[in-house]
């Protein structure tokens, strides 16, 4: 099943940690390569450890790109994008994993890191090898809504962020 977390609201990286956590309940092996989100330790990397060998989380973004003091270059950003895809890709043919999220897959397209056509090719490469693969990020192509087979959209009703609130830990990382 192709899944897709999409939409301005948060919650997008929460819900597929959520099934990634329900695939370890019934003994089912999951891999999420983050493609933006840097080394900063969030509460997702803490559980996962606790959830070895049913969940696990590479990161393979370099961080937010262009913001918050990011000094990397647009093309560090995408070569990582590209080593991100082909260890996703290599880690599928593995036969290790029932499930891969595609973690902030959306977000480096709109980035211009990775191309649509790369990252459809990349959900096409995946998918024969495990059971679901989850997609998530802002700015869904309609290409991809309609090749999905869930597609829930998150949509920011309220945040403190809007209030100049900071990050929570536990909430938001």
């Amino acid at each position: 099943m192709l899944i897709v977390f999409t939409g301005n609201g948060k919650g997008k990286t929460s819900a597929a940690v959520g099934q990634s956590m329900r695939m370890a309940g019934v003994g089912k092996k999951t891999l999420m390569v983050k493609f933006i989100k840097g080394p900063w330790i969030s509460g997702e990397d803490v559980a996962c450890d606790r959830l070895s060998p049913y969940f696990k989380i590479r990161k393979v973004g370099k961080g937010f790109v262009g913001i918050q003091g990011d000094t990397l270059t647009r093309e560090d950003h995408a070569e990582a994008a590209a080593e991100g895809m082909e260890y996703a890709r290599s880690e599928a043919r593995s036969g290790n994993w029932h499930m891969i999220v595609l973690d902030e897959l959306l977000n480096a397209m709109k980035l211009d890191l990775i191309g649509f056509e790369a990252a459809m090719k990349l959900i096409d490469d995946i998918a024969p090898y495990v059971e679901h693969v989850i997609v998530t990020g802002r700015d869904c192509p309609e290409e991809l809504v309609e090749k999905a087979d869930l597609v829930t959209y998150m949509r920011e009703v309220k945040h403190p962020f809007a209030k100049g609130g900071k990050a929570v830990r536990g909430i938001e990382y």
